[in-house]
């Protein structure tokens, strides 16, 4: 970890900090993870949703993480996000104790993250993980959000706004390009 990430505060919301309980829980491997699961942190954090991060291993602590996921739903979680590198076991250990939807995220790693992504995606009949891209976990937060936003009707109107500036940055990009000055160009 670089200086940076060793810096940043790892926890769920304080008692008495104002931002309520979580609703969605970030989870990884370990920590080496962070710089790509910090993508969705800042989303859920720009659209004020609720959340929580930890650290849990299928491999290195399989009781710890039953145990998570058997008692999620009871703390109030909604949504889980589970990142998962290599053998990417952590989405379906998750998904296999729990009710809740579970977003796996394939971590980058040997073979480009083919491997995390085909390991999270090919989950028995019964125990489903909806996969985002590899590394994708700003697509992992967004589609927590939206299903948070189907009954939560503030969510649901950060959500608009959010995606209302998606389309305003394609449009200035396009003006941008049309400024653009070449012999050959044509638009």
């Amino acid at each position: 970890m670089d200086n940076n990430t060793q810096s940043r505060q790892l926890s769920s919301p304080r008692e008495g900090s104002g931002v309520g309980s979580p609703l969605v829980c970030i989870i990884m491997g370990s920590t080496s993870d962070l710089p790509v699961m910090e993508k969705a942190c800042q989303l859920l954090d720009q659209l004020q949703v609720p959340f929580e991060v930890k650290a849990l291993s299928a491999h290195r602590t399989p009781e710890a993480v039953e145990q998570f996921a058997r008692g999620a739903k009871e703390r109030g979680l909604k949504v889980i996000i589970a990142a998962a590198g290599m053998a990417a076991a952590l989405p379906g250990v998750i998904a296999a104790s729990t009710t809740l939807p579970v977003i796996g995220v394939p971590i980058k790693g040997m073979l480009d993250g083919l491997d995390a992504m085909l390991s999270i995606i090919q989950m028995p009949p019964g125990i489903p993980v909806a996969t985002v891209g590899v590394n994708a976990a700003q697509n992992a937060a967004l589609l927590a959000i939206e299903m948070l936003a189907l009954s939560d009707d503030a969510i649901a109107a950060r959500l608009q706004d959010y995606k209302a500036t998606l389309k305003q940055k394609i449009e200035k990009a396009n003006e941008e390009l049309a400024a653009l000055k070449f012999q050959y160009k044509t638009n």
